[in-house]
C-alpha cells in the first residue's frame, strides 16, 4: 500500500512537473521582460494568444513617456500599422484588433522621451487568434489530457511494482484517457479554436496533434505487448518515458496558421 501510494505521488509530480513546463515555453505563454528610458525602468509583458481584441499596456506613471504600439499581419508585406498609444490611470495602451481563427499579427512596442528611444521587446511579438471554444469542450480536454500524462507516468512506474504489476490495466487506462483527451474533446477544441478538426500529419504540422497521435499508436502497441508478453515491463517503461519526453514539447508549437493574402 505504501509503495502504491509513493507512485502516484511520483506519477503526480512528474506529470505537474511537465505541464508546466509545457506551459511556460509554449508560444502561447505571454513575452515578459524590463526596460529603462530615462533612468526609469519599465516593465512589461505581451500576449500571444487570445480569443478578442487585445490591449497591449505599458504601466508607467511619467506622462512625457509617447508609445507607439507597431503592428502587421504576419508573414505578410502589409505596411505596418503604427497606433499612438494612450495615456490613462499610469498606463499606455492601445488595442491589437481581434484577427479570424488562427489568424496572426506580429507587434512591438516604440516608447520615447526627449531624444531617447526604445523598442520592445527587442524581436517582434506574434499573437495568435483563436475562436471561443466551450467549455463543454475545453475542460473535459484538459482534464483527459492532463490524466493520460498521470496515467503514462504511472504505467511507468509499475516496472518497479515487483510484487503484482497490472501493466495491461494502466496501459488500458492510458489509451482511454489519450484517445478521449486527444480526440473525443480534443478536435472539438480544434475546431472551434481554429476552424480544423485535425491540423497534425498529413494535413499540417501542429506538433500537439502529431505527438497525440504518436502517443495513441504507441499505447494501442503497449497494451497488445502487455497481454501477449509475460515480461513486457521493459518495453512500457520505455514507452512511458518516451510519451512524457515528447509531451514536453511546447503546446500548440507550429500549430494552425491562417494563410493571408496580400
Amino acid at each position: 500500500m505504501k509503495r502504491t501510494v509513493t507512485f502516484w505521488i511520483i506519477a503526480i509530480i512528474i506529470t505537474v512537473i511537465i505541464v508546466i513546463y509545457q506551459r511556460v515555453t509554449g508560444p502561447t505563454y505571454p513575452v515578459s521582460g524590463k526596460t529603462t528610458i530615462d533612468n526609469k525602468e519599465i516593465n512589461y509583458k505581451f500576449s500571444r494568444s487570445s480569443d478578442k481584441d487585445v490591449i497591449v499596456s505599458i504601466s508607467t506613471i511619467d506622462e512625457d513617456i509617447s508609445g507607439f504600439l507597431v503592428w502587421k499581419r504576419h508573414k505578410t508585406h502589409d505596411r505596418d500599422s503604427i497606433v499612438q498609444m494612450k495615456f490613462s490611470n499610469g498606463n499606455l495602451s492601445a488595442v491589437l484588433p481581434l484577427q479570424p481563427p488562427a489568424g496572426k499579427l506580429e507587434y512591438f512596442v516604440a516608447l520615447q522621451k526627449n531624444n531617447q528611444s526604445v523598442i520592445i521587446p527587442e524581436e517582434k511579438v506574434i499573437i495568435r487568434f483563436k475562436g471561443n471554444v466551450p467549455d463543454i469542450f475545453l475542460i473535459p480536454h484538459i482534464i483527459t489530457i492532463f490524466i493520460a500524462l498521470l496515467m503514462a507516468a504511472r504505467t511507468g512506474l509499475e516496472y518497479f511494482n515487483k510484487s503484482n504489476p497490472d501493466y495491461k490495466k494502466f496501459s488500458l487506462l492510458t489509451l482511454i484517457f489519450m484517445f478521449a483527451g486527444g480526440f473525443v474533446f480534443g478536435s472539438p477544441v480544434q475546431y472551434y479554436a481554429f476552424g480544423t478538426l485535425w491540423s497534425g500529419f498529413p494535413f499540417g504540422t501542429d506538433l500537439t496533434d502529431n505527438k497525440t497521435a504518436i502517443a495513441l499508436v504507441i499505447w494501442i502497441a503497449a497494451l497488445v505487448h502487455s497481454k501477449r508478453s509475460k515480461k513486457p515491463g521493459l518495453l512500457i517503461l520505455l514507452i512511458s518515458i518516451f510519451t512524457l519526453l515528447i509531451f514536453l514539447i511546447p503546446h500548440s508549437l507550429f500549430g494552425s496558421e491562417l494563410k493571408y493574402h496580400n
